[in-house]
């Protein structure tokens, strides 16, 4: 597989998001859903890249679970979410995690274009 710069993208933006919901294990725990985030992104990092034949295989798959993913954790921060901005809070870092996740669909969408996805025809 030969990376193109959103690929380095896609893998920085989940690299990021990761690190900051696994960061906040000692506040609320390690079994709690936010920190459980950070590892369920690293996972599906590592389906989209490493060269698994059983992911490989089903790169589209993986592919709308990452953008399904990212588009969920955003949605259930917009409902459920603390969002107070203070630098001395946690909740700051919710809005971080929220631009790595906008930008990795960003570079996601930039992968649909040039790889081989099944995308949907247009009828001429």
């Amino acid at each position: 597989m030969r990376f193109y710069y959103w690929h380095y993208g896609i893998i920085i933006c989940s690299l990021t998001t990761a690190f900051l919901h696994i960061t906040l294990y000692p506040y609320f725990g390690w079994l709690d859903s936010i920190v459980l985030n950070g590892f369920g992104t690293l996972a599906l990092l590592g389906a989209y890249f490493l060269p698994i034949p059983f992911f490989q295989q089903r790169r589209h798959i993986v592919y709308w679970s990452i953008i399904g993913y990212a588009l969920l954790t955003i949605v259930l921060w917009i409902i459920l979410g603390d969002k107070t901005f203070k630098f001395e809070t946690t909740a700051a870092i919710g809005y971080y995690a929220k631009c790595a996740e906008i930008f990795l669909l960003i570079f996601m969408g930039f992968d649909l274009q040039r790889s081989g996805l099944p995308q949907e025809r247009k009828i001429s």
